[in-house]
């Protein structure tokens, strides 16, 4: 047999393997029963356009454990926690569900009623991969929908943090209203002045006062609600006698406000109560758009987003439904395959193959003999186990490994971006030159003391020089996103452009998660040795097991007497055959040679030795070309909780061997990263499991891969799509051309500055020049900076 990689071909339904003997129904070929089933309940309801919408709409689903998965839904505690409405008969609940990617997703579970009788109405949130339930207890029920949609493919996520983080919701609805606010009384100011611009004021008479009262008016809830962020973070500033951005715009906007009130009372002028309307107005849009994510990722995670919500107990024999958080010491938990253990225990039953490699970075799953301590975090591979608590969820290996230090601090706290360091100069400046100012005149002409510093301050304001940083560095985060790297703020963006030294995760960051190479060595199989083989493995849920089964493109016939010895190998019966797949040991195979490079999987066939299974996790596409790019600029070290089994080829691939680190805990990985702070690097940490969390947080920027962006990460400051991997050095790149647009647009910016100070210091400021002085410079500058952070994208493109 020769070396591939896997072959999926596919299901009417799923899209997922059908093998050689596939169920057929209708001239449709399907893997299982379910698909079958679920293609003929829509095609019961009229749904089969679903079909026509998307070459693979579903994902395959084991539908018959699906309601023993789902029990706890049934219990009345759990299920006030979810429902977001009930009055007795009809409820209301929302679910995250990250497998919503398409208009044929959409169309689907927007037409549930013809699933579920019981289900109103349904609607998807697409942006934020939710749908909403409208559905009557009396005919169905929370399981049953839950049940549903995982039937059809779209499992929701139910843990304990999902509707806890709800609360951390709505900050740009604030800066939304406030935008709207400052918008409406901007656009009927200038209605209201627009006489003066033109010079025609004075024939208004009594009218043109009146204009300026309602000006007066207008204005107040711009200057004292849409505006009060920037007055509390100056404040905040100089309390830490740190001269932010924030500081010469709260004195700009204040100044504004009491020259024209006074002016407008005095009957000395038309004030600028236009201008003032106008900078919040836009400083506001800039924060918005500096502030707008992607909402659907969660760039923050708690520990608990990785516990299901709740779990089986068994009690006196009798097996009931309990939250996480109420376990207790010495209760008796039931584990299923791919759940995650919530607290640290003991294997109280059954075959525990644990896979720890979300907390430790270790691949392979670990077997546990009866009596041996399992820890928080890890993942039952297999069959269902009993375990025993030993302690509270809160009081878990896991739980004290999120809270060290490192995760209770602000990742940007203390972090001052290039705006808030050029501000520092920027403000002392122009104090200066209102001081001169000031000076200046009070020999010349006293009188017009008032006048000149007054609009030296006004037209200082750095209204285009606060707008050019949040509009370059979102338009990036928008860049970037479309290539698949999800930014979670503009801080990242310029951190991104500093890095000079990238560290490296090895399982699932630069080695593929779901992809190994399966290679067989030995004697020639038949098709029929092929078919038996695949046969066994496929009651095995080991990962080695599901690769040669995905491997084999033979059928799976009907096994006999099938065992599982743990951490041996199993062994079956088929077709009169005695077929036995594991270590060297169990299939008498002689002695394994030591290569932990590579997983071997040894067969025999009625007591016949025929050789093995390499089985090898795949690096990812344009690793070897990406670290060569890296190394010209940055310095790269790789750290992993794997052994050092693939240390020489590892040597070899990375430029600078001394920066390798095996076998390391993630609080090894995370000392690692502080020891790089401290020497001065800025350092980029790119992981994928919560043994890389603490790592990713004390890092300067931390990346989480994934190969599903909606679904795990953990805590981060870019999600990144694995398909975008070998495009990092290309992302560093676009980060330091983004900077390098910031900075000529601060140099813009001054420019204008400099153009109003001119007119400023000599008294000559008019209402009608600050009028579009203001508003042009910002025009031009945000104009600027989207123009070339575009032109920046084309680069990129042409390069990859």
């Amino acid at each position: 047999m020769k070396e591939k990689d896997l072959v999926i071909e596919k299901c009417a339904h799923c899209g997922d393997d059908c093998g050689h003997n596939p169920i057929v129904f209708q001239e449709e070929n399907f893997c299982c029963e379910g698909c079958k089933t679920v293609y003929e309940i829509f095609q019961s309801n009229d749904l089969c356009d679903y079909y026509t919408l998307n070459d693979r709409p579903g994902i395959k689903t084991e539908t018959e454990k699906l309601n023993e998965k789902y029990a706890f839904l049934d219990a009345e505690e759990v299920k006030q926690k979810l429902l977001d409405f009930t009055d007795g008969t009809i409820e209301k609940v929302k679910f995250f569900t990250p497998k919503i990617h398409c208009s044929s997703c959409i169309w689907l579970l927007e037409n549930l009623q013809k699933l579920d009788q019981g289900v109103s109405y349904s609607t998807v949130n697409f942006p934020k991969k939710e749908v909403i339930i409208t559905f009557n207890n009396q005919k169905t029920s929370l399981k049953k929908l839950v049940v549903l949609m995982a039937t059809i493919g779209y499992e929701p996520q139910i843990n304990l943090a999902s509707k806890n983080q709800q609360k951390l919701k709505n900050k740009n609805r604030s800066v939304s209203i406030k935008i709207g606010v400052a918008g409406f009384c901007f656009g009927n100011i200038m209605l209201m002045s627009f006489p003066d611009y033109l010079d025609s004021a004075d024939g208004l008479g009594e009218f043109a006062q009146l204009f300026g009262y309602f000006n007066i008016m207008l204005v107040l809830p711009v200057v004292f609600y849409s505006a009060q962020e920037y007055f509390v973070s100056a404040f905040k500033g100089l309390r830490s006698k740190n001269l932010n951005i924030d500081v010469p715009i709260a004195l700009g906007i204040v100044v504004l406000f009491l020259r024209s009130v006074y002016e407008i009372i005095s009957h000395t002028g038309a004030g600028y109560l236009d201008s003032l309307a106008g900078l919040v107005f836009f400083l506001l849009i800039g924060k918005w758009y500096q502030g707008k994510t992607y909402k659907a990722l969660s760039f923050d995670r708690y520990y608990t987003s990785y516990f299901p919500l709740a779990l089986n107990r068994i009690k006196n024999g009798v097996e009931e439904v309990i939250l996480a958080e109420h376990i207790q010491p010495d209760d008796e938990l039931f584990i299923r395959n791919n759940e995650l253990i919530p607290v640290d225990g003991e294997l109280v039953d059954g075959i525990a193959n644990i896979d720890y490699s979300f907390v430790t970075g270790e691949s392979n799953p670990i077997h546990k003999q009866l009596g041996e301590k399992l820890y928080a975090g890890g993942r039952q591979i297999g069959e269902g186990i009993l375990v025993k608590a030993k302690q509270k969820v809160s009081k878990s290996y896991l739980t004290k490994l999120w809270n060290q230090e490192i995760f209770a601090k602000q990742k940007d706290q203390g972090f001052k971006n290039l705006l808030d360091r050029f501000s520092q100069y920027f403000t002392a400046g122009i104090l200066l030159v209102a001081l001169f100012t000031g000076l200046y005149w009070y020999f010349i002409n006293p009188a017009l003391i008032f006048t000149s510093v007054t609009a030296v301050l006004i037209v200082a304001c750095p209204c285009a020089l606060a707008l050019s940083l949040p509009f370059a560095l979102g338009n990036s985060m928008r860049v970037l996103g479309k290539f698949g790297v999800f930014v979670k703020s503009t801080n990242t963006v310029e951190k991104l452009a500093s890095t000079n030294a990238i560290v490296f995760d090895k399982t699932g960051t630069i080695t593929q998660s779901q992809q190994s190479r399966v290679n067989f060595v030995g004697k020639a199989l038949t098709r029929e040795e092929k078919s038996y083989i695949r046969s066994v493995v496929k009651n095995s849920t080991h990962p080695l097991s599901m690769a040669i089964y995905q491997f084999i493109d033979e059928p799976a016939l009907q096994v006999f007497d099938f065992v599982e010895v743990a951490g041996k190998g199993i062994a079956g019966m088929v077709n009169h055959n005695h077929i036995l797949v594991g270590s060297a040991s169990f299939t008498n195979s002689g002695k394994e040679d030591a290569d932990l490079n590579k997983s071997k999987v040894f067969i025999s066939i009625n007591n016949s030795p025929k050789g093995y299974f390499e089985i090898k996790k795949e690096y990812r596409k344009g690793l070897k070309n990406l670290l060569n790019q890296l190394k010209k600029t940055i310095q790269i070290h790789l750290l992993t909780g794997d052994g050092e089994g693939e240390k020489g080829y590892l040597e070899k691939l990375f430029p600078q061997a001394k920066n390798l680190r095996f076998n390391q805990t993630p609080e090894q990985k995370l000392n690692y990263i502080n020891q790089l702070n401290l020497a001065g690097y800025k350092t980029l940490m790119i992981g994928d499991g919560l043994n890389d969390a603490g790592a990713l947080q004390a890092a300067n920027v931390g990346i989480s891969i994934s190969d599903d962006v909606y679904t795990f990460s953990p805590a981060c400051d870019v999600i990144m799509d694995s398909k975008a991997f070998e495009k990092l050095n290309a992302m560093i790149d676009f980060s330091k051309q983004s900077m390098k647009v910031v900075k000529f647009s601060l140099v813009l910016s001054i420019m204008y500055n400099l153009v109003g100070l001119f007119f400023a210091v000599q008294g000559l400021l008019s209402p009608l020049f600050a009028a579009l002085l203001m508003p042009l410079s910002s025009v031009t500058v945000v104009g600027f900076v989207v123009l070339m952070t575009n032109y920046w994208q084309k680069v990129l493109i042409a390069k990859n």
